[in-house]
């Protein structure tokens, strides 16, 4: 077996381990730099270039970003394989966008089903789908956002419009072994009850996804921007009640889909 793609390079910013989130069972999270949008809430703003950064954190420098072989990742990988195994767990790609990096990220899939573990995605599919296509025969599960139906609202809120990520989901909803939607719940942005049946009839229409998941908006990553001297420009919004998600939820059963609320 030609073991080539091993050496396969690409940069990541983290790697978390132990996670229970994201995926089933206890997962090692990798984060990818770089990402095609740029989310107003995003909480890892340190993922959005590609380019090697440098953030405050704590009062001191921390470079955020560093170039790893698939061959390194899967060593480090390995060692929580009997966590993997006792709980169903296995690998999540996150970012970032993985989609801006599909070789590394596909290489890396690769190597985790080779070595028989569980692979699951974090991504907005804003790509080619070609591109997509590379990570699909290592994909055992999609975790995809849909932030919004209304194009122009999307683009205000993302830079980008959703036109070609809508497309990409129908195709998904196809071609993935497992779909699951996810939608950061953001006030201002889609926390209506018609923002959010919008979404979920969408979902319930690819005829193949049975969850959505809820993610309601938090505030972890404020911090990090003004690590890395950027402006976060949803300081002033408040965090969501749970009675209102407990709502949205509701609307989203009601059109007949599984609802969790978080990842």
């Amino acid at each position: 077996m030609n073991n080539d793609y091993l050496n396969t390079t690409g940069r990541i910013f983290d790697i978390q381990r132990f996670s229970v989130h994201d995926g089933p069972g206890v997962r090692t999270i990798i984060f990818l730099k770089g990402c095609f949008l740029r989310c107003k809430w995003c909480c890892n703003p340190e993922s959005q270039k590609r380019e090697i950064e440098t953030m405050i954190v704590d009062g001191k420098e921390k470079v955020m970003g560093r170039d790893v072989t698939v061959e390194e990742l899967i060593t480090e990988i390995e060692k929580d394989r009997i966590y993997y195994q006792r709980s169903g767990g296995g690998v999540t790609l996150s970012g970032g966008e993985s989609l801006a990096q599909p070789d590394f990220a596909a290489a890396i899939l690769r190597a985790c089903k080779e070595k028989g573990i569980n692979t699951a995605l974090e991504s907005t599919a804003c790509a080619k789908y070609e591109n997509i296509q590379k990570l699909l025969p290592y994909l055992d599960l999609y975790l995809m956002d849909i932030k919004h139906i209304n194009s122009e609202k999307h683009k205000q809120f993302t830079t980008q419009p959703n036109e070609l990520i809508l497309e990409n989901a129908k195709k998904l909803a196809v071609d993935a072994k497992k779909l699951i939607i996810r939608v950061p719940v953001i006030p201002t942005f889609n926390d209506t009850m018609e923002e959010i049946r919008g979404i979920a009839e969408f979902t319930k229409s690819l005829g193949t996804v049975e969850e959505l998941h809820l993610l309601p908006y938090h505030r972890l990553g404020e911090d990090k921007y003004k690590g890395l001297g950027r402006n976060y420009e949803l300081h002033n919004i408040e965090l969501i009640p749970d009675e209102k998600i407990q709502e949205l939820k509701k609307v989203v059963e009601d059109t007949g889909l599984k609802c969790q609320i978080g990842g």
